[in-house]
């Protein structure tokens, strides 16, 4: 069994039996995120980008509980640097785990950390997890590798950005789902601030007219995979 809990804006948690994935763990500076980490086991953590929503808590996490950050090249040893348990791998790479697979792909966005120094390119970041492939986009504008990204990896679950202003908004994330050929759909990174403020029943009719499944997610919920 594998359960995706939204924790909210672009933050998630993969849930298998042994295995705890974090994904852009922004949860204490959170106003919208729903998660106890004192109950929930830390195996693994991922960082699409390294700006404060994204990075979050992954460093406190992972020195706390041990448990290794993956990120771009740049921003991994920026990780390592403040004390975290960290791997750098960069676009295209695909690193294996007991539990399945992560490969780092294309986004089109920008990258530096709270001080401001570069941490290397945006990434998004396709898992394969009990056979499912799960594609979180991180945050991106529409683009051409998404066609690509559906042809050669065709991802089953996608995790799309839709609330605009540093993201897609919701008729380009409504394409972008149809360029990655997804099976079910789910938004992201909208409404946590009023800056990306975005009507996911808007967003959930745009999906559904086009033939692919849309699940919307408040912070706090979870759906089984």
């Amino acid at each position: 069994m594998l359960n995706l809990y939204y924790i909210g804006h672009s933050a998630f948690y993969l849930k298998t039996e042994k295995t705890g994935i974090l994904i852009d763990p922004f949860i204490s500076g959170n106003p919208k995120s729903v998660f106890d980490l004192q109950t929930n086991k830390i195996t693994n953590i991922f960082l699409t980008h390294a700006h404060a929503d994204h990075l979050g808590d992954a460093i406190p996490i992972s020195k706390a509980t041990r448990a290794e950050i993956t990120a771009i090249f740049e921003l991994a040893n920026y990780c390592m640097s403040k004390g975290a348990l960290s791997k750098g791998i960069n676009l295209g790479g695909k690193i294996e785990y007991p539990w399945g697979s992560a490969r780092f792909l294309p986004a089109f966005h920008s990258s530096s950390t709270p001080e401001g120094i570069y941490a290397g390119m945006p990434a998004s970041i396709l898992f394969e997890i009990n056979g499912l492939k799960i594609y979180h986009a991180g945050d991106t504008c529409l683009n051409a590798e998404m066609k690509t990204i559906g042809e050669v990896y065709s991802p089953d679950i996608a995790l799309l950005p839709i609330g605009s202003t540093f993201t897609m908004d919701i008729e380009e994330a409504t394409k972008a789902a149809k360029w990655l050929n997804a099976k079910q759909v789910i938004p992201m990174h909208y409404s946590t601030f009023d800056l990306i403020k975005a009507d996911t029943d808007k967003f959930k009719n745009a999906i559904e007219s086009q033939g692919q499944k849309c699940t919307i997610l408040a912070p706090g919920e979870s759906i089984n995979l």
